[in-house]
């Protein structure tokens, strides 16, 4: 993704993630919250699990975590106070304030940041996640794979968490709290294990572990090795 782009994904996505329902339901810890897209379609955002503590299948990822951890849309921050809970050091990004202050005052470390601006760290960090849909960031899953490739360490790993059905879509989306769409349209995308891998290819990544935990879907990968087999 070229600069450009890149920066008006970010200052629409920030303005549109700013919109009052988002707000209000982090404030809360609860939905309904959804993003609608232009023909009506619904996706739930499960914002009662994101402001609650780790469950079975967040478990699942932080035991895979390793050095330090980047996580890229951490939202409220329940993976990022768990890790600093674990004694490691992990930093959490979003672009909404309120999240980003959720995160610190649960005692996580969390800059209001989109990942396509300048990031402490960058090309040193062993672990990125992109946990709860954020593969979506953006609207284009080969970008956003390529510009984590700038953030990790050579040897590092990234987990993301892909869609249930094997879907590879592309779409313009509103924030939604159930009486209709709120802030600006913005690019998304939804991403299914096959495409995930597919896309990752694409941007030097190499899947080194695929699985499912209460009923989420999870692959980890790393940084593919010219010339190996």
């Amino acid at each position: 993704m070229s600069a450009i782009p890149a920066a008006r994904a970010t200052e629409s996505a920030r303005t549109a993630w700013r919109a009052d329902p988002y707000t209000d339901a982090l404030r809360a810890g609860r939905g309904p919250l959804f993003l609608r897209r232009g023909d009506g379609w619904l996706l739930p955002l499960e914002v009662e699990r994101w402001c609650a503590a780790p469950d079975t299948a967040d478990r699942t990822v932080l035991e895979r975590c390793q050095g330090s951890v980047l996580d890229i849309g951490c939202g409220p921050g329940r993976l990022v106070t768990a890790l600093t809970a674990f004694g490691r050091p992990p930093l959490g990004i979003d672009v909404h304030p309120e999240a980003v202050e959720r995160t610190l005052r649960a005692g996580g470390r969390a800059l209001c940041r989109s990942v396509f601006e300048p990031l402490p760290g960058e090309g040193r960090w062993d672990t990125v996640l992109l946990i709860d849909g954020n593969i979506g960031i953006g609207g284009d899953p080969a970008a956003l794979l390529t510009r984590v490739a700038e953030l990790a360490c050579e040897d590092g790993v990234t987990i993301v968490e892909t869609a249930l059905p094997d879907v590879d879509e592309r779409v313009r989306v509103r924030v939604d709290d159930g009486r209709g769409p709120r802030g600006d349209a913005f690019s998304w995308a939804r991403v299914g294990t096959r495409a995930l891998c597919f896309h990752a290819e694409a941007a030097g990544w190499t899947a080194t572990g695929r699985w499912e935990a209460e009923g989420r879907r999870f692959v980890e990968l790393r940084r593919a090795v010219p010339g190996a087999d």
